[in-house]
């Protein structure tokens, strides 16, 4: 039986968040520099980055379905969350002694599906605990720690030169002792950070009507699918209207993560060459304003929680939206380094709310006994944007945006914009509780 929770077991309950997007915030801004180390070429990091997309496209619906229906003694998600936070700490501490680039691929691989496997069942895990009256701060909670995660993970670099390492000390494979140091640490608050929730926060048990159904549910991988296909046919028209905004959105943030060294280099040192000391100077600058933005998207995810009371999420998302448009489109304009701290406000926003108010929108309108499998389902809205990302924009690169970085940023901003009016047809209601 669901009970109100006070803050402090919110937070406890979401802590396992931090170590997840810590994971994340290292990949983000550390797997294209470690290709390059190990002698990827540029053609090909596009391919070298679709770990993340594929593994969720095929994992998330799978494990969301399969955490639906596990009966275990230690409950149905918490399984998952343990055995993707182990598999995530291994990869961590292997990643940055890869010796080579294959091995630092397939890595990249099991370690996006171990935070898959994590993640889905955590989102379905919040459902399941909070009343909901609490959802909103429960999933602006898991933003905040979002926030904080990656914004440490792009500083950890940064604090250990100045705590005093090498930031010119590499191994024989050319890799900074920085970047290693910083993955053990990612390693440590994975496995501690979702181990706090786990000792902290106890599912809800399930009642023997529930667990009755469960057992009356027909076993295996091929009933596992069939629930995939039977959620897909019976989708909620909220989940549907929703699929218009994160299309929107994380197409427009992979264009934004992809090119935004690339963009600043050109637009402030004049030069695209990754062997000079512009294009250098620009990947710095980058992690100072990306944890700049991951910052104010984890105060932001507590500053937004009255509003999206007050206004809604939909229009709360749609003026987070909007900020990180107008934001992405005045970035290439910005010829002063200060200046680029106020779009990463709206940016930030963004971000808080991109990892929260759909969620908000989204659990209630679907049924208690399919809210893994959904949510599994729900965050394909975000890898498929991703992957047609990364096989599209190659065609237009040239033709319609010049061959220059400075425009996938403005198109990003773009769709930015796109998926705020897309926010505002949103229409939430109530699931069936059968």
């Amino acid at each position: 039986m669901q009970t109100r929770l006070s803050f402090s077991q919110i937070l406890s309950m979401n802590f396992g968040f931090f170590g997840i997007q810590y994971s994340f915030g290292l990949q983000q801004s550390n797997m294209s520099p470690i290709y390059k180390y190990l002698g990827a070429n540029e053609a090909s990091l596009p391919l070298l980055w679709l770990a993340g997309p594929m593994t969720g496209l095929l994992i998330q619906p799978v494990i969301g379905a399969l955490s639906d229906r596990t009966l275990t003694r230690w409950g149905r998600r918490t399984p998952y969350f343990l055995i993707g936070a182990i598999l995530c700490s291994l990869c961590l501490f292997a990643m940055p002694y890869s010796p080579a680039l294959w091995m630092a691929a397939s890595l990249l691989w099991i370690l996006d599906a171990a935070n898959n496997v994590t993640m889905e069942p955590y989102r379905a895990f919040v459902s399941d605990k909070l009343l909901p009256e609490q959802r909103t701060l429960g999933f602006l909670t898991q933003s905040a720690f979002t926030g904080l995660g990656q914004t440490l993970a792009y500083l950890t670099p940064t604090m250990l030169v100045l705590l005093g390492m090498n930031k010119d000390a590499v191994n024989e494979n050319h890799i900074p002792q920085i970047t290693i140091v910083a993955f053990l640490i990612g390693g440590v608050f994975s496995i501690t950070s979702v181990g706090w929730t786990l000792c902290t926060t106890k599912e809800v048990p399930l009642t023997t009507e529930e667990i009755a159904k469960i057992r009356a549910q027909p076993s295996g991988w091929l009933s596992t699918l069939t629930e995939i296909v039977d959620a897909f046919r019976d989708m909620p028209a909220t989940m549907k209207q929703l699929a218009f905004v994160k299309f929107f959105q994380w197409y427009a943030l992979f264009c934004y993560w992809q090119y935004i060294v690339s963009s600043l280099s050109n637009s402030l040192f004049g030069t695209t060459d990754a062997t000079t000391q512009g294009f250098r100077d620009a990947s710095l600058l980058n992690g100072q304003i990306g944890a700049f933005y991951n910052f104010i998207a984890f105060v932001g995810a507590f500053a937004l929680i009255p509003f999206t009371r007050k206004l809604g999420p939909q229009i709360t998302h749609a003026i987070c939206l909007t900020l990180a448009g107008l934001g992405m489109l005045a970035i290439p304009q910005i010829q002063d380094k200060a200046l680029l701290f106020i779009p990463m406000i709206g940016i930030g926003l963004a971000w808080a709310s991109i990892m929260g108010n759909p969620y908000i929108m989204l659990a209630d309108s679907i049924p208690a006994h399919r809210v893994g499998v959904y949510m599994g389902i729900f965050n394909m809205f975000i890898v498929i944007p991703m992957m047609i990302q990364i096989f599209t924009l190659p065609l237009f690169y040239q033709s319609w945006l010049g061959g220059k970085p400075e425009n996938v940023i403005r198109l990003g901003g773009a769709l930015m914009i796109c998926g705020a009016v897309a926010a505002l047809f949103v229409r939430t209601a109530r699931a069936k509780t059968n």
